[in-house]
């Protein structure tokens, strides 16, 4: 289980490379609810997401062996942005699963940045083409989110929130297969503990609900949800626990909201997010989560990569 340690040093071997991103008041929001809310601008980070930050750090603390057969992966697409991005920097080769409905976007950026890209089903069919791959091609799978480097990574993104916004009161932030919120989580009880962290899910993809209700993870029968870089169908088995012991409450978000906050996001705050980026906004928006009394509250938009035929349907 990681600590805060691992965060810290995460943080630092990464900070040569990656900035801290931004954090942008919503005007709007904050009007609203009557305190101040911020934007935590994970869409300005390197490949347009969070994602560079595990896979950079997984990048550098892996050894030869690791390396040396190439990586695989499976994602929607920013995972595999992230880490075709980030393996440049050891000269590997990365192979990527990701589903037939993958965002073209995503999968051409992917592709630009030197990495194989396999379409192959839904996101239950890439994985099983993946462990085959791994087994046939002797590749390192480097998972988008239940890997403690990656965890560890991710969990920056929590620690630049407690030198931004030092009256944050609460966070809310989207939950796909809970890397991002596990480590930002950790920071938080170690630093912050009276924070309250709320993981946001989509309606169609509520993994880490299932898992919680079922008291372990349990695959979703299938995802069905416009925020394609949240249909994580199954957590991990780190990323659970981590989730249980550092994560306060979850909601869950439907589609139309989604669509909303997005709206707002592009119109209001001048953000041009995916869909997945929005769901913490529509938390808001639809007024779903229990929030502190008093304080200011944090949002992580955790990436912008949207093709223009993606964004129209959402205008």
């Amino acid at each position: 289980m990681i600590e805060l340690e691992h965060v810290q040093q995460a943080q630092a071997r990464i900070a040569d490379t990656l900035l801290p991103t931004p954090l942008v008041m919503d005007h709007r929001l904050s009007e609203r609810l009557e305190r101040r809310v911020w934007l935590k601008g994970e869409l300005f980070q390197r490949t347009g997401s969070f994602k560079p930050r595990g896979a950079l750090n997984w990048v550098r603390t892996a050894s030869v062996q690791e390396l040396e057969g190439g990586l695989g992966a499976v994602s929607a697409g920013n995972h595999a942005l992230g880490l075709a991005w980030a393996a440049r920097e050891a000269n590997t080769p990365v192979t990527i699963v990701m589903p037939e409905n993958a965002s073209p976007f995503k999968v051409e950026g992917t592709r630009e940045l030197g990495a194989e890209v396999i379409l192959h089903g839904d996101i239950n069919d890439a994985w099983a083409l993946m462990h085959r791959l791994v087994s046939e091609r002797a590749l390192t799978l480097v998972h988008p989110y239940d890997d403690e480097r990656i965890i560890a990574g991710q969990g920056s993104v929590g620690l630049e929130i407690f030198e931004q916004a030092p009256e944050a009161a609460a966070i809310l932030c989207p939950i796909g297969g809970g890397g991002l919120i596990s480590g930002i989580g950790v920071a938080v009880d170690a630093l912050r503990p009276s924070l309250t962290l709320i993981g946001v899910e989509p309606a169609g993809a509520a993994s880490m609900a299932h898992a919680w209700a079922g008291g372990a993870p349990a695959r979703l029968d299938a995802v069905d949800t416009c925020a394609k870089s949240l249909a994580a169908a199954i957590v991990g088995k780190h990323t659970y626990p981590l989730s249980r012991a550092h994560v306060d409450a979850l909601v869950a978000v439907d589609d139309p909201a989604i669509h909303a906050a997005l709206r707002h996001l592009l119109y209001a705050s001048k953000l041009a997010a995916e869909p997945g980026a929005a769901v913490g906004v529509a938390a808001l928006l639809e007024n779903i989560a229990t929030l502190p009394p008093d304080g200011d509250l944090v949002v992580v938009v955790t990436g912008g990569n949207l093709g223009r035929e993606e964004l129209r349907e959402f205008l």
